[in-house]
Parts: structure tokens; C-alpha cells; sequence
């Protein structure tokens, strides 16, 4: 097992958190306090804990030795009728989790430039440094992937919810009612044509690509 992706675990821990919270937070600026009420308004990772997407994909991956790491956390239950404007309080509130991971790789670009530029100052701290530089470069990179994916107009993904929103109502019906086999398309890109999912994935590279600049340029 890669020590590094072992210290990326709690990264990508926070990172799915950050994306629930932010749906549930934004839900409640709309009018909804579903998520408030049943105490899932909070950035305490055992409230939103997946067994599936939370434990066991991020362990399968690290004891296979791969070097990917990826999960996801429980959905923040939202409820779309309290909204006070439907169709915009929809498009934000499911935008909010992108925008959280977003805000979240930027600031572990900052923690990046910090860290490379303390280690310069104080070397005495450098190995402590280090392990803080590996774990912001990771927030990086799987802040970048969560936030584009999640931008994949498939339901249920976020980006669905857009794109229902932007249909004619009598087409925007028949997609969300393809919500129900969604998970499946997902999982037929994810294993029977990952190629597909790497082009639908290239605003990554240009996410890490903006922040390897920025780094770059203040270190």
C-alpha cells in the first residue's frame, strides 16, 4: 500500500464532506431545512458516512495498490418543493457542491505555495511540510475530479440537475425519469469504456494545470 494514498484518505474524506455540506447548507438559504433538522448540516464526517462510497471503495483501492483514490459521501437529503424559487433554488443548490470542492482545491493550492515556501524558511520543519504539501497537491487533484464529475449531466449527478432545468418541460420529464438507470450508465463508463470518461474528465487537467501555474508563480 502507497503511504501517500493512505495520507490522501482523510483529504478525500473532507472533500466529499465539503460537497454534501454545501448542498445542505445552500438548501437551507433556499428555504429547505431538511438537512438542518436531521443534523446533517455538518462538516462531522460520521454524519455523512457511505458505506459503499465512504469505507469500502477508498479501502478496496488503497489494499489493491492503485494509485487512484475516490469516494463519495452519503446525499444530504434536500427537499425541492420548499425551495422558495424552485427552479433557480434547484440549479443552486446542486452547483453548491461543485463550487465547495472548487473553493477547496484553491485553498489547497494556497497551502501548497505555504508549505514549499515555510519549508524554504524554517527547514527544521520540512518533513512536517512535506507531508502537508503531498496531502494539499492531492486536494488538488481529487477536488478537481469530484467537482468536474459531479458536472456530468447524468443523473443523479448534480449536473443533471441543470440540464433539466435548461430542457422543454415535456423532455426534461422523460430525462429525469432516465435518473433511474443512471447509476448504471455511470458504471458502464466507469468499467466498459473508460475512455469515454477520461475525455468527458479533461477539465481536470486544466483545473491542476491553473494551479500548478499559480504555484509556480508565488514559489
Amino acid at each position: 500500500m502507497d503511504p501517500a494514498l493512505l495520507l490522501a484518505l482523510p483529504v478525500l474524506i473532507f472533500s466529499v464532506v465539503i460537497h454534501e455540506f454545501a448542498h445542505g447548507w445552500v438548501a437551507r438559504k433556499e428555504g429547505d431545512d431538511t438537512a438542518y433538522a436531521l443534523g446533517r448540516l455538518t462538516l462531522n464526517p460520521l454524519k455523512h458516512v457511505d458505506p459503499i462510497g465512504t469505507v469500502v471503495v477508498p479501502l478496496v483501492l488503497l489494499l489493491s495498490s492503485s494509485r487512484m483514490l475516490f469516494g463519495w459521501a452519503k446525499p444530504v437529503p434536500v427537499d425541492p418543493s420548499r425551495f422558495r424559487n424552485y427552479r433557480a433554488g434547484d440549479i443552486r443548490v446542486s452547483l453548491a457542491g461543485i463550487a465547495a470542492n472548487l473553493l477547496f482545491a484553491f485553498v489547497c493550492t494556497i497551502l501548497v505555495v505555504v508549505a514549499i515556501r515555510m519549508a524554504t524558511l524554517i527547514p527544521a520543519l520540512a518533513p512536517t511540510l512535506a507531508v502537508i504539501h503531498g496531502m494539499a497537491q492531492f486536494g488538488i487533484y481529487i477536488n478537481a475530479i469530484l467537482a468536474v464529475f459531479n458536472l456530468i449531466p447524468i443523473p443523479p449527478l448534480d449536473g443533471s440537475h441543470v440540464m433539466y432545468h435548461l430542457l422543454p418541460p415535456a423532455l426534461g420529464m422523460r430525462y429525469r425519469k432516465f435518473g433511474r438507470y443512471g447509476i448504471l450508465v455511470l458504471l458502464a463508463l466507469v468499467m466498459l469504456l473508460p475512455g469515454v470518461l477520461s475525455v468527458l474528465l479533461w477539465p481536470v487537467d486544466l483545473i491542476v494545470g491553473a494551479a500548478d501555474a499559480f504555484i509556480r508563480l508565488w514559489t
